[in-house]
Parts: structure tokens; sequence; C-alpha cells
């Protein structure tokens, strides 16, 4: 089978993108933080490997209990494991919360900053973390959010072959032109969820089958297999 080329794979990602654009034209942030982007950041570091309707279960008594950054920098570690305790890695979680709140209260005045590096040293934060506070809560746009699922889709359709997402997102980010940018994460993850799904994709059905070279390895190996 021959090479790829360069703009096929850009017009294959471009076709991609446009599909997902009429599947879900509206795909937003599944999370619930109240449009305050200190409690998105907050939210979005205790998804890391955990689902978000998890996140969303233990979120409200947390927003209960410490209403304001000053009120979370100042909480007990204990008191915030009790109640994320049903999340995964939430002893870490919990004291990085505090971390966290401690750390933009005395460095940024209260105020998440609206800045990629800045973010990303906030304990708990990584890049992932700071594209989606960027994109969600202050329409900028500085790169694309790899997760799980982007990072697993992106290597089916053969965006990229990276080993891990930092390296994902820069095979992605020199694939696709800026303006496709901010929709990708959340349209990929909704993808990821009902269709691309890690452990029982649904393959025939899929809406871009066509345009992924994994089905159709997966097609060609069903045929080689019967003889």
């Amino acid at each position: 089978m021959p090479r790829e080329t360069k703009q096929a794979k850009l017009e294959r990602a471009i076709e991609v993108a446009d599909r997902m654009n009429e599947h879900y034209p509206q795909a937003e942030c599944a999370l619930h933080y109240g449009g305050d982007p200190f409690r998105l950041t907050i939210a979005v570091l205790l998804s890391a490997q955990t689902t978000d309707k998890g996140v969303n279960k233990v979120t409200p008594a947390l927003w209960e209990r410490y209403p304001t950054v000053a009120d979370l920098a100042q909480a007990n570690v204990a008191d915030v494991e009790a109640i994320i305790k049903t999340i995964g890695f939430y002893h870490t979680k919990a004291a990085n919360c505090i971390k966290c709140a401690q750390m933009v209260l005395a460095d940024y005045g209260g105020e998440i900053p609206r800045d990629i590096d800045e973010l990303q040293k906030l304990p708990g934060v990584g890049r992932k973390t700071a594209n989606v506070v960027l994109n969600e809560a202050f329409g900028i746009v500085e790169g694309i959010a790899v997760d799980t699922h982007v990072f697993r889709i992106a290597h089916k359709l053969k965006f990229s072959n990276a080993d891990t997402p930092a390296k994902t997102e820069t095979d992605l980010l020199k694939l696709y032109p800026r303006e496709y940018w901010g929709s990708i994460n959340h349209q990929w993850v909704l993808f990821g969820r009902e269709t691309c799904i890690a452990r029982r994709p649904k393959c025939e059905t899929c809406f871009i089958n066509d345009l992924c070279p994994a089905y159709a390895a997966s097609l060609k190996a069903a045929e080689k297999a019967k003889g």
C-alpha cells in the first residue's frame, strides 16, 4: 500500500473534522463548573483517569463546602479527601486541589492565569488541563487537549504514532489548521465515548470508518483469515 502523502492526510483530516462538526455541532465540556474558571481548573484536575460523570458527582459538595478560592486554600486535606474519595487517586488530587488554590491566591490574586505556561505551574495542572481551561473558560486556543480519547483516536486514524500525549498534540497541531484546534477535544471525547470505545469500538456503524486506517486494516485481516 503506497504511503499517504502529506496533502492526502490533510484532506482526510479535514474530512474527519467536517463529519465531527456534523455529528457534534454543539459539543461542550461535560464537567459542571458554573462558569467559574477556578472551578473548571479544579474539575479538570480531578478528572484525570476518572470519568467526568464521577467528578460531577463530587464537585457540588466540594463547591458547597469551599465556595471560594480562599476557602479551598485553607481546607484540611483529610476533609477534601472525604468529599472526593469516590474518584481515582483522591489522596493526591485532594492535596493538589488545596495547593492549587493556595498558589492561585498567593501568586495570581485569586484569579486563574490566562497563559498556558503559567497555568502549568499550578499543582496538578498539566498541558491537557491548561488547554481545556484556556479554551473553555477564556476562549483562548493555544493547542489541543490530548486526553486518553484524543490520544487513542489520533493513533487509530494514523494522524500520530507518538508515544506521549504531548508529542501527539504536536503532530495534531502540525496537521490541522489552527481554526480546527478548539473543537477537536470536545468532539473527539464524545466520539470516543459513543463510537470509538476503547474496548468495544463500533467500527461497522462508525460515521468515519471509511477514513480510518485501523478499520481498513481490520477488514483486511478478517478477509485474510477467511483464506
